[in-house]
């Protein structure tokens, strides 16, 4: 009998929670980097095997927002969360001491009264085993979860004991037949969308400071030749300041043309063809803060 599950992917920044989705899957659908924010939007996975149906919903990193752009990114954790079956609650296996954030998501976990599923992730960065025992503990005593692995979306150490968990969890839950995607679905993200996120992710990894944060990515066209095997994509890349535009695009253009062609092989590697790819930078001020280009930049 088919039957779906929706499970939120709930964290701090910068703790691994879309490495760890990827790595669920077997597939990259969202951008990893380094910095934290690196998810702004709710991303959706979808794993089909045979009768079952896991449906992944990677959030953004719960913080602080200082921005219009962050108060959306906060809404999105919420709405990520509601009306799932279960969640995972991903945290740095490396960190000491509960951050507000955490404070803050344990208490949404327990407001779902949805089975939670405490994930310390990066233990291959471990230095101390007593350490994880007390983070552990230090948990334990703040919510009553369904289980708690240790592990690294990064290494896939101890991920098989982290998919036994989902499996007893599933066979659990009291689920509404049917699945909800098509079997050959792997995320809700349109290809437009993930052209757009594959650029971003070279922005965050060849930009320093605030830079990257600032900018938005804004797919112009996207259209694949007839009988040419071949992706035209167009994009245009937003930024905050003139002095921001000087840097993206780097003496002589060498910064664009460094984070283009990586961007270029990246979107051919997840399509499967060629691409020809063509960017500009334009500015738009204080963008994070107004309403109707997050809204035309696809981030509400």
């Amino acid at each position: 009998m088919q039957k779906t599950a929706f499970i939120a992917i709930v964290g701090c920044p910068n703790v691994g929670k879309s490495s760890l989705l990827n790595t669920l899957l077997g597939e990259k659908v969202a951008i990893v980097s380094p910095k934290p924010q690196t998810t702004r939007t709710k991303i959706m996975g979808v794993r089909t095997d045979g009768e079952r149906q896991l449906v992944f919903t990677d959030t953004p990193g719960l913080h602080r927002p200082r921005t219009k752009l962050g108060e959306h990114m906060a809404r999105a954790i919420r709405e990520g969360m509601e009306g799932v079956d279960a969640c995972l609650l991903v945290t740095d296996a490396n960190a000491e001491g509960l951050a507000p954030q955490e404070t803050q998501l344990l208490a949404d976990c327990k407001r779902q009264h949805a089975p939670v599923i405490l994930v310390l992730n990066k233990v291959d960065l471990l230095r101390r085993k007593e350490a994880l025992a007390a983070r552990i503990l230090l948990f334990g005593n703040e919510c009553d979860f369904y289980a708690v692995v240790p592990c690294s979306a990064k290494t896939g150490a101890n991920l098989p004991a982290l998919q036994a968990e989902l499996d007893t969890l599933f066979a659990s839950l009291p689920l509404s037949e049917g699945f909800f995607f098509p079997e050959d679905t792997l995320t809700d993200q349109p290809e437009r969308v993930l052209a757009a996120e594959l650029l971003r992710e070279q922005l965050l990894r060849h930009l320093e400071q605030e830079i990257p944060h600032g900018t938005a990515v804004v797919i112009e066209k996207l259209r694949e030749r007839p009988g040419a095997g071949l992706l035209d994509v167009e994009i245009t890349i937003f930024c905050e300041r003139e002095t921001h535009k000087g840097m993206i695009i780097g003496k002589g253009g060498a910064m664009l043309k460094k984070i283009s062609t990586e961007a270029r092989l990246a979107m051919e590697s997840f399509f499967g063809c060629h691409v020809h790819l063509q960017c500009w930078v334009k500015v738009k001020e204080d963008w994070r803060n107004r309403e109707g280009l997050i809204r035309n930049f696809g981030l509400e």
